[in-house]
């Protein structure tokens, strides 16, 4: 079984809404929507895998950002452990940099169903804490 670390970023602008991506068609969880990331290199930091991943994902710099949430979760074929970091200051503007679509979305319209099913606490936490 393969082992896999996550570093993803729920990126929030003033306004309360999160950038989101979709996931490549040939991909796992194909078509689904995701928090943008990656996988954590050898050597890395789940914090300098987020600053990379989404300079390479969505071309923004992370400037500031908080542990938001930790998980693990398994599928039949992988295991996968997951940093979710609340990004709230950036340089540059958000757009599907890989040819990925990408979206703002308010925070209380997040949509679990619309997500791989390991983000599901994740989304329930924003959920619940949308509008603060």
């Amino acid at each position: 079984m393969k082992n896999i670390r996550i570093a993803a970023g729920i990126i929030r602008n003033s306004a309360g809404d999160i950038f989101i991506t979709q996931r490549a068609a040939d991909g796992h969880m194909a078509g689904k929507s995701e928090f943008p990331g990656g996988k954590i290199e050898t050597g890395e930091t789940p914090e300098q895998a987020l600053v990379r991943e989404l300079q390479e994902e969505v071309g923004i710099t992370a400037t500031r950002y908080a542990l938001f949430q930790t998980l693990e979760h398994t599928f039949d074929d992988r295991h996968i452990a997951f940093w979710f970091f609340m990004v709230e200051d950036w340089e540059g503007t958000p757009w599907g940099k890989e040819g990925q679509a990408g979206r703002w979305v308010a925070q209380a319209a997040l949509d679990s169903d619309a997500f791989p099913p390991a983000n599901a606490p994740v989304i329930a936490r924003l959920l619940a804490g949308a509008g603060q």
